[in-house]
């Protein structure tokens, strides 16, 4: 099962790190020196993605000319002599014709977004990746999951999972749990998905988290889904549709995963991911101890 094409829902407002994204779309949020949307590329790109499918809305221009190239910078950094920085924004450029964007026109939640990407995608299966959730680890999340995907049947579909405390499974989607892989302890069938259950009711506290891979019959599903909770249209629902007809596999990734669309998960993600850089690793730590007094 070859995964060549990857959708990235990035139409939301970003209300919960207002008033930073009130003009700044919060994919565009830095954390150390990269946008968030860079971070997740990045990723999509070493699982081995290809064709990067953006479902954007009104104000999210900034995102497509992030990966556009820009002459002026280019000519300046060359007449300065700024290879490290020429290189660097090298590394960054998508190929030609690798990045298709469509809109969002209303913000119909998840499930909603992933439809809109429909025509897109096409007929093979697909990854769909949250920008505002960052994983630390090499490989990253996606990378492990299409690894993963190799080893199932063509018409398998899998999401990422993480244990969460059992006291706010409510806030949600949460999965049973079912038969380990055989070859991929990581991997076991999924016994049953809920969106939001009630407090006391969860199957398990493992979450479905911000990466999923799909097959393509979950867009006719999503064209007559009714609104779910939050009166949006659930990505998870669909899914328990598609879960009648087809497997559905959870993966318990290796790595740490920051939710940078809270404002402490966002700083939190800041201070993680500069003390893995080793040009800012020492002096990070050392103003960290300075400011607690230690």
């Amino acid at each position: 099962m070859k995964i060549r094409k990857a959708v990235f829902p990035v139409a939301g407002l970003g209300t919960r790190v207002l008033p930073a994204t009130k003009a700044m779309p919060k994919e565009m949020l830095t954390i150390v020196d990269r946008p968030l949307i860079q971070y997740v590329v990045d990723e999509a790109r070493e699982a081995g993605i290809e064709h990067f499918i953006f479902v954007t809305g009104r104000n999210k221009g900034i995102i497509e000319d992030h990966f556009d190239r820009m002459f002026e910078l280019d000519e300046t950094l060359k007449s300065r002599n700024k290879s490290a920085e020429i290189e660097q924004l090298a590394l960054s450029q998508p190929a030609a014709g690798a990045m298709s964007f469509t809109r969002q026109q209303a913000p119909l939640g998840l499930g909603h977004a992933v439809w809109c990407a429909r025509d897109i995608v096409g007929n093979e299966p697909f990854a769909v990746v949250l920008p505002d959730e960052l994983v630390l680890n090499s490989p990253g999340c996606l990378k492990q999951m299409v690894d993963i995907a190799g080893a199932l049947g063509e018409k398998s579909n899998l999401v990422a999972v993480e244990e969460v405390p059992m006291d706010m499974t409510h806030q949600y989607g949460i999965c049973g749990v079912g038969e380990r892989h055989p070859t991929h302890e990581t991997a076991f069938t999924i016994d049953g998905m809920v969106e939001k259950p009630p407090k006391g009711t969860a199957p398990s506290n493992l979450s479905i988290t911000g990466r999923y891979i799909l097959q393509p019959e979950i867009f006719k599903i999503l064209e007559t889904q009714e609104r779910g909770a939050g009166g949006e249209i659930q990505l998870t629902d669909a899914m328990i549709g598609l879960a009648k007809s087809q497997s559905f596999y959870g993966v318990e990734f290796e790595g740490e995963r920051h939710d940078c669309g809270s404002k402490s998960g966002f700083l939190r993600a800041n201070i993680a991911f500069g003390l893995q850089r080793p040009d800012l690793r020492e002096g990070l730590r050392a103003e960290m101890l300075r400011y607690l007094g230690e």
